[in-house]
């Protein structure tokens, strides 16, 4: 795929938003009636209205139900009780019209579809004592909207002269329904109950429909506050010139409507009314692949999960807190991602489209599938997807934690449940720490007082999976934690990151406040003698307070932010620096034992490998480090939040989609452009956060039901390629441009040795080891010898449709299970079989594979020792709690890897120990000399003549990459159980990943294609 240059500003001839429609004037109205449609039971109407004019005292399944009932019998335009309605339909922007065919078709440019409001008695007194016109030309404080008052959007067909000379009181809005406002600032920041009701169509929004989790209709803080906030106070535009019998007019625009246009179906009911029943992206399998049940045998109880009794995680429907009423406090300290959605999603407006690219013409196969779409490269658009955004609902994640305390160390469930989730449920984890340190909550359970000296409570997986439905605690018991497992679903998300602070002098500042109480109970547990930055290890940094949401870029515009949220935005250098990943991506844990712990050691060393490496930059938040910057520096971000296209260019792009002032359709009492226009940024960064795992995508394409999500962008809609193809798509394009070379250097017959010989060379050209991350990824090589028929003859690193390594004979290499096929005994535990590290290959059941193996401390063992330089003495294990020694790392070095005592100087002065430097060597590689200054990897393959049956004619090579190697798959089918571990077993049964570049379950970095033997070698 070719990337353009530089984000651009489109106007859509098809963007739709909440009823914004697409096309001219039709010969008719369609929403006209023949009788004027007013309330029918006054009774009924006096009854609800207390009711509805009072959201936060009904549970919302409960409330949307009573808004049905108040809405499909027109209780809003009750004229005699004081409701008052605009004086006639009425444009919210230009209509332009162009001369396509010989046919006049015609745009509509609103910020809404041509609306009628409707307003209720308090909310029509308000506008007279604050919105007269003399008011829009004086800025003055304005008093509150009182409570309870409402304001009902009633959309017609566009433009509004289709249906203006028609009384409103003989239209129904049943083409784009009616977006609704009641005040409420007892129950939210913002102090509005937003939401958009369909007179055809409509469904409340719990229960949650599994099969499409919708993006909410109704709640509290909405995304309507994208354009809302622009507003000069109280979140309204509302005038009192447009109001039936009042003085002035209602705001016009250019209007170019011509006869005949077809009317196009709004974005709002069709991104959330969708017509099939799972919207898949790639075709499942029907039934288990037979290779996957051949190497994993299901050993659960009855049948193996299928399409109905998969345990499935909770809808995306669930997933929202918003900053409460009289906040922000500590209590809104994290926030879920539906609170950043409406302004930093792309084409949220329904008019702007900053942050977008057009998809080109040469996309993939050409298919009319991504004719006229656009890539989403906004931050909510590009990370929403990304392993992080997916990290609360991770189906192996869960299967691991499963395995976890379940089997490895069920003594400590609580501790490892709370220490684990601390990363993958952060927003979670770390709002229920607050929340029960500080007494708002009781804990749902606890751990022992020298595991939690801080009280913070133990936040344990079952918090996960709670819901606020049912709304009854009869049949929810523990519907009072709902909100943490909201904000644990939605995984590592934008308050994770943009509420840090690193560097020692900001963080002793912030060390008292109460929302890091509980985290520096987590430095104390997880990294006891770390100073400085090494504290942040694991996930453990800082963080400032609630009401502050930090960014890269000065100067930011913070009344929107403000009055929506509460929050400032404020300029933070350190955002753009490689410690802000690494506090997550160097994870340091205890090793437990027998209900003790042993030991701390280092699980996963990303960051320091990328310290040390010539991508280093040379500077933390503290100051500079020594050995300075290495000679190709690039920051984490550089690679993975890219600012630059394919040729260097910084991208250029606004950095949030709201209504501005200047850049849209005019409407009244709006803050002026000094607050709300948005200047174009240069390094606007795309958060797309990826790195190679295409199996957890290509389960979240094929199983969007299981793992709880929806697959179309909400705000971008139709317009938007989906986001789950954009993750892919820079997966692919991160494997191929950014990862690893592969190729023969060397090719040749030896004839006085009797061998074909052929070097295979293999450059890193990432910034830290070749795998990293998780300690189980792996890479491998397959190198094949093809005779003249095109058949392989001799094969090393030959695969079986699981993704297993085999042999000459078909079988899989020793190492590539653990276990048996009934999953009671391990194979051999204590001979760790595993292929060595090679230099050079001579037979088919030698296979260089690129990886990361540890032990467990010796079993039976009182007072094991554990760490770098000790000898393995216990099993081979995937326990991420039970790494007492290193059996094996021949993972491919970055370029320009430092000697031993440079890491150890760096490590120092970023406050660890001489461990982490060790721990980030390479172990059992020999007299390698490709691991001295690291950079990749030459290996020899001198192939027997003798072994092979025919005349070779050429070779082929190929690097393959394992997210989640079958060895590791089988120990957690073999060592959990429960809905956990059948949802993997489920979704890893039946992906579909033929035709694809993971095909046979090993994604294809580097393929040399088949290579000729030249004649008379």
């Amino acid at each position: 795929m070719q990337v353009r240059p530089r984000l651009r500003t489109f106007l859509m001839s098809g963007a739709l938003f909440l009823g914004l429609g697409a096309g001219a004037a039709a010969a008719t109205c369609p929403e006209a009636q023949n009788v004027e449609v007013l309330p029918t039971d006054a009774a009924l109407c006096k009854a609800l209205d207390p009711v509805v004019r009072d959201p936060s005292a009904l549970p919302r399944g409960a409330y949307e139900l009573k808004l049905q009932e108040y809405f499909t019998n027109f209780c809003h335009r009750d004229k005699a009780s004081g409701w008052v309605r605009d004086k006639y339909v009425r444009d919210t922007g230009p209509e332009t019209a162009r001369l396509i065919n010989g046919e006049w078709m015609g745009t509509y440019h609103g910020t809404h579809a041509p609306v009628v409001i409707w307003y209720s008695p308090d909310m029509f007194a308000w506008i007279k004592e604050n919105r007269t016109p003399a008011d829009e030309e004086r800025a003055t404080d304005k008093g509150p909207v009182p409570d309870g008052a409402m304001i009902v959007k009633e959309m017609y067909s566009s433009p509004a002269s289709v249906c203006s000379k028609i009384p409103p009181e003989k239209l129904i809005p049943k083409i784009h329904g009616a977006a609704i406002m009641v005040r409420d600032s007892k129950a939210s920041h913002d102090g509005w109950f937003w939401g958009w009701f369909g007179w055809t169509g409509w469904a409340p929004d719990y229960p949650a429909n599994q099969s499409s989790n919708l993006m909410v209709n109704m709640g509290f803080a909405q995304y309507c506050m994208n354009c809302h906030a622009s507003a000069r106070d109280n979140m309204t535009f509302s005038s009192q010139k447009n109001i039936e019998g009042e003085p002035g007019y209602p705001l016009v625009f250019l209007n170019q409507d011509e006869d005949p246009t077809p009317e196009t179906a709004s974005q709002h009911p069709e991104v959330r009314l969708p017509t099939d029943a799972v919207r898949r992206l790639g075709q499942p399998l029907f039934s288990y692949n037979p290779a996957f049940t051949e190497a994993f045998r299901w050993n659960g109880p009855g049948s193996a999960p299928d399409y109905v009794s998969v345990p499935k995680m909770p809808s995306e429907t669930y997933d929202e807190t918003f900053v409460r009423a009289g906040g922000p406090t500590i209590h809104d300290q994290y926030l879920t991602s539906s609170q950043c959605i409406g302004c930093h999603d792309a084409g949220s407006t329904g008019l702007q489209f900053d942050m977008t690219e057009p998809v080109l013409p040469d996309y993939g196969d050409g298919s009319a599938a991504a004719a006229g779409k656009m890539w989403n490269h906004s931050p909510y658009g590009s990370w929403r997807t990304s392993p992080m955004g997916l990290a609360g609902r991770d189906p192996i994640f869960f299967a691991q934690l499963a395995s976890e305390t379940q089997s490895f160390h069920k003594k400590d469930a609580k501790l490892v449940e709370n220490t684990c989730l601390g990363c993958h449920g952060i927003l979670g984890q770390r709002q229920y720490g607050i929340d029960v340190s500080s007494g708002a909550i009781e804990p749902i359970a606890t751990m022992p007082k020298k595991q939690d000296p801080a009280g913070c409570g133990a936040f344990t997986r079952e918090v996960v999976d709670v819901t606020p439905w049912p709304s009854e605690k009869a049949k929810n018991a523990h519907i009072e934690y709902a909100d943490y497992g909201a904000l644990a679903r939605d995984g590592i998300s934008c308050t994770s990151c943009h509420r840090m602070v690193l560097g020692e002098t900001i963080s002793n500042e912030v060390k008292g406040r109460p929302e890091n109480k509980c985290i520096l109970e987590r430095q104390a547990f997880l990294n006891p003698k770390a100073e400085g930055f090494a504290k942040t290890f694991t996930g453990s940094f800082l963080v400032g307070g609630p009401d502050t949401i930090f960014g890269p870029f000065e100067n930011p515009k913070p009344a929107p932010m403000v009055d929506a949220l509460a929050n400032k935005p404020a300029h933070n250098t350190t955002l753009a620096m490689s410690e802000t990943c690494g506090t997550c991506h160097t994870v340091h844990l205890p090793v437990l034992h027998e209900g003790k712990t042993v030991g701390h050691i280092y699980e996963q060393l990303t960051y320091p490998e990328w310290a040390f490496s010539a991508y280093r930059t040379g500077t933390s938040p503290d100051g500079p480090l020594p050995e300075g910057a290495g000679s190709i520096a690039r920051s984490c971000q550089d690679c993975h939040m890219p600012s630059k296209d394919a040729e260097g260019k910084p991208v250029k792009s606004r950095i949030a989609s709201i209504q501005e002032y200047s850049n849209f359709p005019q409407a009244e009492f709006n803050r002026g452009p000094d607050e709300i226009d948005l200047p174009v940024r240069e390094g606007f960064a795309q958060h797309t956060l990826v790195g190679l795992n295409v199996f957890l995508t290509k389960m979240a394409q094929q199983f969007p039901d299981v793992f709880g999500i929806r697959t179309q962008d909400p705000m971008m809609g139709r317009n938007g390629m989906d986001p789950l193809i954009f993750t892919e798509q820079k997966m692919l394009d991160q494997a191929a441009r950014a990862t690893a070379d592969l190729a023969v250097t060397k090719l040749a017959v030896d004839p006085d040795r009797a061998v074909l010989e052929a070097e295979v060379s293999i450059t890193n050209h990432v910034g830290h080891k070749f795998p990293s991350g998780v300690g189980f990824r792996r890479a491998f090589v397959t190198f094949d010898v093809i005779d003249r028929l095109g058949n392989v003859i001799w094969s090393s690193g030959a695969t079986d449709g699981a993704g297993r390594i085999v042999g000459p004979s078909g079988a899989p290499l020793p190492g590539e299970v653990w276990w048996d096929e009934t999953c009671t005994a391990r194979i051999e535990p204590e001979k760790r079989h595993h292929q060595p590290h090679h230099q050079t290959i001579t037979r088919q059941d030698q296979v260089q594979i690129y990886q990361e193996l540890v032990s467990t401390p010796k079993p039976g063992s009182k007072n094991p020792q554990c760490g770098h330089d000790v000898a393995p003495e216990g099993h081979l294990t995937t326990s991420f709690l039970s790494i007492c020694a290193e059996v094996k790392d021949n993972r491919l070095l970055p370029t320009g890897y430092l000697p031993l005592d440079k890491r150890k100087a760096i490590s120092a002065a970023l406050g660890a120990g001489a461990d982490m430097a060790e721990d980030a060597g390479a172990l059992g590689v020999g007299d390698d000399p490709d691991y001295r200054e690291g950079g990749g990897d030459r290996l020899t393959y001198a192939v027997p003549l003798a072994d092979l049956p025919s005349d070779p004619v050429s070779v082929r090579a190929r690097l393959s990459y394992q997210a989640t190697p079958p060895f590791y798959l089988q120990d957690r089918f073999c060592t959990a159980k429960g809905a956990d571990r059948d949802r993997l077993y489920f979704l890893a049964g039946n992906l579909n990943l033929a035709g694809t570049q993971a095909e046979g379950w090993k994604f294809t970095i580097g393929d040399t294609g088949p290579l000729q033997i030249a004649p008379g070698n």
